[in-house]
């Protein structure tokens, strides 16, 4: 019988602490019809004997013969995935006990959505990403930003499968923003309000060690989505600029621009003062 559910986690010289509670926190989930699929990246790692540790047959571990980098990884534990959902999950990450049961359950109840998210928790400051819930929201928002927390989402393998979408090499390190935002025409999208899910942020993650990267790979992603979703931008172009002006005396002194997600302030009118981004949806 295959498995509701296909836990996808790569790995690469993961800390050994940080792994044991990653792999800790997916057997530990209230829903268990699932496969976990560990695939390690690091030909010359010895992160084996820390996974074949767990005595779960729910664990299928495979390694690479040389070192292939995050995009085919990923794209090949999609291959290797049996399940109805598909689980994406970080090596250094929590999953919450409740995260898979709530995610299923959504999906199940709502066929028309091929990619489910939640809010997440960054474990350095306990700051809560809450993305926005709805479609309409989510997919403005895909126009700028990506709006699902990737290592914290579920997405139906169904849909990729029937549009041919994997991630794409070129578009790393932001191959999961790519992901979804080629899916944009053909499913929808749904966060659940809670958190379920913790971040570990620290300073090997990779959005740290290729921030330039990432911001170059954002650009590119943003200019092919909005090509190739003309009405929801010009939806999002209408929607997404407020601008709000403060004055003493008549004389104009602050000015705030919120476009999307981005928030910036000019002094008087047009001395560029801040730059900051909104974690509010649309």
């Amino acid at each position: 019988m295959l498995p509701k559910v296909s836990v996808l986690m790569p790995v690469y010289k993961t800390d050994e602490t940080y792994l044991r509670v990653a792999i800790e926190s997916i057997l530990n989930q209230i829903f268990t019809d699932f496969e976990f699929l560990i695939l390690d990246d690091c030909p010359d790692d010895d992160r084996e004997k820390v996974v074949k540790s767990y005595d779960d047959p729910r664990i299928i571990y495979a390694k690479n013969e040389r070192n292939l980098g995050i995009t085919p990884s990923r794209n090949k534990l999609i291959e290797m995935a049996k399940g109805e959902y598909l689980a994406v999950f970080d090596h250094d990450d929590v999953s919450l006990p409740e995260r898979l049961e709530k995610q299923v359950a959504y999906m199940d109840a709502n066929l028309n959505v091929g990619v489910c998210g939640c809010w997440l928790m960054r474990m350095s400051n306990h700051h809560i990403t809450r993305n926005p819930s709805d479609n309409e929201a989510i997919k403005l928002a895909l126009m700028e930003v990506c709006a699902v927390s990737h290592s914290a989402s579920m997405i139906r393998r169904s849909v990729l499968m029937e549009h041919h979408i994997l991630y794409e090499e070129k578009f790393s390190p932001a191959e999961d923003y790519a992901l979804f935002a080629r899916l944009i025409p053909y499913t929808d999208f749904h966060n659940l309000d809670e958190v379920l899910f913790h971040y570990r942020d620290h300073e090997c993650n990779t959005s740290h060690l290729q921030s330039e990267k990432m911001r170059q790979a954002s650009f590119a992603i943003r200019a092919f989505v909005q090509v190739e979703n003309p009405v929801l931008y010009r939806e999002f172009c209408l929607k997404a600029k407020h601008t709000t002006q403060f004055r003493l005396f008549g004389i104009p002194l602050l000015k705030t621009i919120r476009q999307g997600y981005r928030i910036k302030g000019y002094l008087f009118d047009c001395l560029p003062i801040f730059s900051i981004k909104s974690t509010t949806k649309l």
